[in-house]
């Protein structure tokens, strides 16, 4: 029989009281065995993901499963979460004191079932939490295994298994009752998911849907874009929510362009029929996404278009006329297929982008520009809806790999353009919280007569 969700919450806040004198050096050691047991079962754990959830590639997750948790470590290791954080500033006067925000509902998606709970778990850990994970159901298995190994190295350390936990036979019953029960919540997955989280009367993080867009800049190198391109665009095959799934390049550069592509691996289709072949095999008449071909490799989608790639084909691009709600194709596709249409000027590109994602979805998330000019940087920037523009990189980097300015994160946050609560990347500093002692500072206080002058 399993245990009930009360149960597992009391048993959570035990472990957390158990370790409510941790120096940081102690979390620090429990953070890093963490992020070190999950590395030593990167292929265990990624075979076990592909078979029992049947999406996304092997491989990818390997890679994912070995990579997450030491990027982590290289962001967290010297950042100071537990007790006083700064001593008094001269200018601010405070002190600043970590207080670790107590158990964390973690609500986790199928794509992701070991990266997810293993990266929420190091942030929340690095501010003394404990954590409880509801997985998707399809990935219940993987995820009762992840959270195995780092029970594992708790106790390994003399730390109390209990700090991370899994709901059991999970339901929707279960993660609304275990959201209900903690002390804040973290949900990655749908947006009912996240809608359900914000509802739960818990504090809670939620992130947005992705439908990244993309801008090739006139000018830029097609051959470097389209390769960064193909790394958006085939990741885990193309279950990134911040992958490429518009890229929108020059009209007086298509040829340029298309060969880059078909050079990198993206097999670019330009006639309309077969354009219309995988449209109708990827969106069924009622406009729903065919959720058979989420996370399948590029060959199963066309083989189910009944169309041939070429062998080293990794990607399917599919030129359109026409963005947003007039093509269905715009919608967020969760597979290696990335839809390609020209514009005329960059402005013209930028306001493209943005009608996509208010249209088709996306907006709030991530989005993607190659240029070698600032100005743009600076244009895109002002004008595109996302909490995170990625210059010149693969747009899944907004992850926050140590080769950008993002904080690490399994989450990432949309703003209120997602109906979130944060337009950043869910880290450590959200899951806890910071008192600040005010000290008297010696300064001279203008009158309002001197602020505003005489009446």
């Amino acid at each position: 029989m399993s245990e009930t969700i009360r149960e597992q919450v009391l048993k959570a806040r035990a472990a957390f009281d158990a370790i409510a004198d941790y120096t940081q050096e102690q979390v620090d050691k429990l953070v890093y065995e963490v992020g070190r047991i999950i590395y030593m079962n990167a292929e265990l754990l990624a075979e076990m993901a592909v078979n029992e959830t049947g999406l996304g590639d092997v491989q990818e997750k390997i890679g994912k499963n070995e990579t997450v948790g030491a990027v982590f470590w290289e962001y967290l290791k010297d950042k100071k979460s537990v007790g006083i954080i700064n001593t008094v500033p001269d200018k601010e006067g405070l002190i600043k004191v970590a207080h670790p925000v107590g158990v964390i509902a973690a609500i986790t998606p199928a794509t992701n079932p070991t990266v997810t709970p293993l990266g929420n778990f190091m942030h929340g850990l690095k501010g003394k939490n404990a954590m409880i994970v509801s997985p998707a159901p399809r990935a219940q298995k993987t995820t009762e295994e992840t959270v195995r190994f780092m029970r594992e190295a708790l106790v390994k350390y003399g730390a109390p298994a209990d700090l991370i936990q899994v709901v059991q036979e999970t339901t929707i019953q279960k993660s609304q009752e275990l959201m209900a029960s903690c002390d804040l919540v973290i949900a990655t997955g749908s947006m009912g998911l996240t809608k359900a989280a914000y509802s739960s009367g818990t504090p809670a993080y939620g992130v947005g849907p992705g439908n990244t867009p993309a801008i090739i800049d006139r000018g830029y190198d097609k051959k470097h874009a389209a390769e960064l391109s193909l790394l958006a665009v085939v990741g885990d095959n193309g279950m990134l929510c911040d992958g490429d799934n518009l890229l929108l390049y020059p009209d007086d550069e298509e040829t340029e362009t298309f060969d880059a592509l078909r050079e990198a691996g993206i097999a670019v289709f330009e006639d309309a029929e077969d354009v219309d072949r995988f449209r109708k095999t990827i969106f069924a008449e009622d406009g729903s996404l065919n959720s058979g071909l989420v996370g399948k490799h590029a060959y199963k989608i066309a083989d189910a278009a009944g169309i041939s790639l070429p062998k080293d084909a990794k990607v399917i691009g599919l030129k359109v006329d026409a963005i947003g709600s007039a093509e269905i194709l715009c919608k967020e596709i969760m597979s290696p297929v990335v839809i390609l249409k020209s514009y005329d000027t960059f402005e013209n590109a930028v306001a493209m982008a943005k009608q996509n994602m208010v249209e088709a979805g996306g907006v709030g998330h991530t989005g993607g520009v190659f240029t070698d000019n600032m100005d743009h940087v600076l244009y895109a920037s002002e004008r595109i809806p996302v909490s995170r523009l990625l210059i010149n990189q693969p747009t899944p980097d907004a992850w926050g790999p140590a080769t950008n300015g993002l904080a690490p994160a399994v989450s990432e946050g949309c703003g209120t353009w997602g109906n979130n609560i944060i337009s950043e990347n869910v880290n450590y500093t959200h899951m806890i919280n910071i008192s600040r002692t005010a000290m008297p500072l010696d300064v001279e206080v203008r009158t309002p007569a001197e602020v505003f002058g005489d009446k």
